[in-house]
Formats: C-alpha cells, sequence, structure tokens
C-alpha cells in the first residue's frame, strides 16, 4: 500500500515589510532581513543558515568562503551553520548532524518568544524530521529557529527543540552554532574572555588542558572546546578596529576553531589561504549532551553584536567589551 502523500507545505510568506523572500544566484532561497541604517542579514531556508550579516556601512562581518558549494547536499562552507543533532563527530551521524543540510520552512504561527517591539526584521523557521531522517536520527522534534536584525544592527539567533516522541523515549544531542566570522588577518585578531578556562583540545584525542594565555591569539590550527565558558566573548580585530561581542544562553560550551594552511588546502570547498581571514567562535554543547524528555523544550540563544575597538597601549579594554 503507498504510503500517504505528505500534506503541501504552507507558502512561504514573509512575516513584515522588513522582510523578503528572494532566490539566491544559486537558487536557493533564502529571507533577506533589512534593519535601519543598511544594516541587513540572509538566512537561507536550506539549512536554516545565516548566510550574510551587514552593518550600517554594508560590511560584511561573516565569513563565506569563496568555494562554497550552494547545493545541496552539500553544507554550505562559512556563516553560520546549525549543529545538530551532533556537534563535529560526537556521535554516530555525519559531521556536525544534518539540520545544516535540510530545508527549512517559514514557520507562520509559532509559539510566542518575548518580543522587543523595536526589533522589526526577523524571521521563523521551522525543521521536522523526515521519514529519512528518522532512519539515521529516530527521534521525533520540532526545532524551532528565530533570526532577529536588532535596532543597532546586531543578529540573534534563538533556537528552540522540543522532543515530540510519543513512545515515552527521551533524546540527547549536541549542538553549536558554527559561527564564521570575517576577520583582517588570524594573526591581527585575539579572544578574550576564555582564560583560564579547561578546554578539550580535538587535534589531541580531546585531552583536556587548561588555558594558560591572558587571550587567545592565533599561530597555526586551533580546534578546542572551552568548556563552562562564561556568557560573553570578545573577538578583537586589531587591524579592523572592530569587536564581536558574543552573548549566549543555553550553551555551557564555546568551540575555537582555525584550519590553517595544510587543513585549508584539503578542504574542496575553502580556498587555500582563506584561513587567513576566518576564525570560529561557536557557542556550543559539547561535553555534556543535552537531554530532552517527551513534551520538554530547550532554548539556545546566540546574540553578537559588532562595535568600534577603543585601545589603549595598543589593547582593548576588555572589561568595557565584556560589561557593555
Amino acid at each position: 500500500m503507498a504510503a500517504p502523500a505528505s500534506p503541501s507545505p504552507q507558502p512561504q510568506q514573509p512575516p513584515s515589510p522588513f522582510v523578503e523572500l528572494v532566490k539566491g544566484s544559486s537558487g536557493l532561497e533564502k529571507v533577506l532581513l533589512r534593519g535601519p541604517r543598511n544594516c541587513s542579514a540572509e538566512v537561507c531556508l536550506y539549512g536554516g543558515q545565516v548566510t550574510s550579516w551587514k552593518n550600517d556601512h554594508g560590511e560584511e562581518l561573516l565569513f563565506v568562503s569563496s568555494k562554497a558549494i550552494f547545493k545541496p547536499p552539500k553544507a554550505i562552507h562559512g556563516g553560520i551553520p546549525i549543529c545538530f543533532p551532533q556537534f563535529g563527530a560526537h556521535g554516530n551521524l555525519e559531521q556536525h548532524g544534518f539540520a545544516r543540510n535540510r530545508f527549512w520552512t517559514i514557520d507562520n504561527n509559532p509559539p510566542p518568544l518575548p518580543v522587543n517591539p523595536a526589533i522589526k526584521a526577523f524571521v521563523d523557521l521551522i525543521l521536522k524530521p523526515s521519514e529519512e531522517d528518522l532512519k539515521i536520527w529516530p527521534h521525533s522534534f520540532e526545532f524551532r529557529l528565530r533570526v532577529a536584525l536588532g535596532p543597532s544592527g546586531d543578529l540573534s539567533l534563538t533556537s528552540r527543540i522540543r522532543n515530540t516522541n510519543t513512545d515515552g523515549r527521551p533524546f540527547s544531542y549536541t549542538f553549536a552554532y558554527h559561527t564564521y566570522f570575517s576577520v583582517s588577518d588570524i594573526s591581527e585578531v585575539r579572544v578574550e574572555g576564555l582564560e583560564t578556562m579547561d578546554y578539550l583540545d580535538n587535534l589531541k584525542a580531546k585531552e583536556r588542558f587548561t588555558e594558560q594565555g591572558d587571550a587567545i591569539v592565533f599561530e597555526s590550527e586551533i580546534d578546542k572546546v572551552y568548556l563552562a565558558a562564561p556568557p560573553k566573548i570578545a573577538i578583537i580585530d586589531h587591524e579592523k578596529k572592530r569587536t564581536f561581542v558574543l552573548t549566549k544562553e543555553g550553551l555551557p560550551d564555546a568551540v575555537v576553531w582555525n584550519p590553517w594552511d595544510k587543513k585549508a588546502k584539503a578542504m574542496q570547498d575553502f580556498g587555500d589561504g582563506e584561513y587567513k581571514h576566518m576564525l570560529c567562535v561557536e557557542p556550543a554543547a559539547v561535553e555534556k549532551p543535552i537531554t530532552l524528555k517527551p513534551g520538554e523544550e530547550w532554548k539556545g540563544r546566540l546574540a553578537i553584536s559588532a562595535v568600534p575597538s577603543s585601545y589603549c597601549s595598543g589593547q582593548l579594554d576588555p572589561l568595557k567589551v565584556l560589561q557593555g
């Protein structure tokens, strides 16, 4: 007996005049969010992935590889991929799970979130498992994602994941907002807020160490999971005189990654020298998977602002950034 046809998808209706549904040059649909003073963000429905975030000068703040492949089933290399239900190789699924290479739909009737009335440019997306997904990860879920552009150009992503299993089974997952930042030159960048933190070094078989420096600077490949990281982290780009401030909720860890030269050359969808102009700092839940019982919902949020750096003896005052 043939399986019943799935219901027709709801029309993809942008929710406000600050939001437009467009087709990218690759043919993939994306949602364009327009903020004040030329700020903008683009969210590709493939992967539910932010692929652009521009400030009020029209400068691109996220990194997307010039060799990125915008064609399913390949994941898009850059922007903010969603790693779910698995981060990296921490499990039996494909690298970083499957959410980043599935088609999401616009959620026209999402459950309410606390709303800042000043935020006009936002979109709600939803992902539910297909029959094929259930074969590789046999759990029913609803993953809701809100991407919003604030009145000052800040970008926020709010994820809500609910266990909709009807057989009473809980499920566990790891997660990350795999955020690729655009930087002037990786050797001119430092990360503050992770000093003295313990981390797992993925280049040394996930061995545990304690961060010794007063900031993280970059001279070679890095792939570390910082554990119980603070809610605010700063990325200071000296050459661009710009600081990214990340604020995270519901995500205890933070991943810091740059592939450096050898690994960059080995990646088909990544330019050989592009590692110099990107840095991933990723709010995550890696060390301790999140477990949801049926009916339970988890919420995790990332907010990013890009602010001009102020200098004191050639260095940023970290307290000003991290308390701001």
